[in-house]
């Protein structure tokens, strides 16, 4: 029996939500395409914000909707937010059709003291264990379309490839940007960032 649309970003949206701060009242999600992210959001926030700089993909957000959820169109780096605005930012695949460096600033000056910044995004491998873990991942995506049955959604947003960084290097700029960073290197080809911004 044929479950729910899957892919390897979808898999690791649980993690967002996981990481969302107790009584977070907004939240945005940066790079949103077409929503999927920005609607389950409001699970764990009152208000969700989503921006892409792709009009066909919010327009199409816009037409599945949701009570409590804004779109918008534009750069995510010249958008005029108000700083330490939000409660939660997060990004799923994204980063890297941007400057990281400028982009995780970005994020660190938009979230409030006590709130998180979390991604989840692609690098590229260049180290042995990069090549492990990719070998693992191929093993696993057969298991979950194959065996697990899982249906496999392929979105219409614009892709960037090949990411720009390294894993190791998207690692070091992330643990410059966002002191005490947790950085996790996963199985399905992403690697996640969780940062809380400290209280004072």
């Amino acid at each position: 029996m044929t479950t729910r649309r899957w892919n390897h970003n979808l898999h690791y949206h649980p993690l967002i939500l996981a990481a969302a701060p107790a009584h977070c009242a907004r939240a945005l999600d940066v790079g949103c395409g077409n929503g999927v992210l920005t609607r389950e959001l409001r699970s764990v926030s009152d208000v969700v914000v989503g921006i892409d700089l792709d009009a066909p993909s919010i327009e199409y957000a816009r037409v599945l909707g949701g009570e409590g959820v804004e779109y918008v169109v534009g750069s995510f780096l010249e958008h005029p937010f108000q700083p330490a605005s939000f409660d939660l930012v997060a990004s799923v695949a994204a980063l890297h059709h941007m400057d990281a460096e400028a982009g995780l600033t970005r994020m660190s000056g938009l979230v409030r003291p006590g709130g998180a910044v979390v991604v989840v995004g692609l690098a590229q491998s260049r180290h042995v264990g990069d090549f492990v873990l990719d070998v693992v991942g191929a093993v696993a995506t057969r298991v979950h379309r194959h065996i697990l049955r899982k249906r496999y959604w392929e979105h219409e947003a614009p892709k960037v490839w090949p990411p720009p960084l390294s894993y190791a290097g998207l690692r070091a700029t992330a643990a410059s940007v966002l002191p005490g960073v947790r950085y996790r290197r996963h199985v399905l080809w992403r690697y996640s960032l969780v940062w809380i911004r400290p209280e004072t």
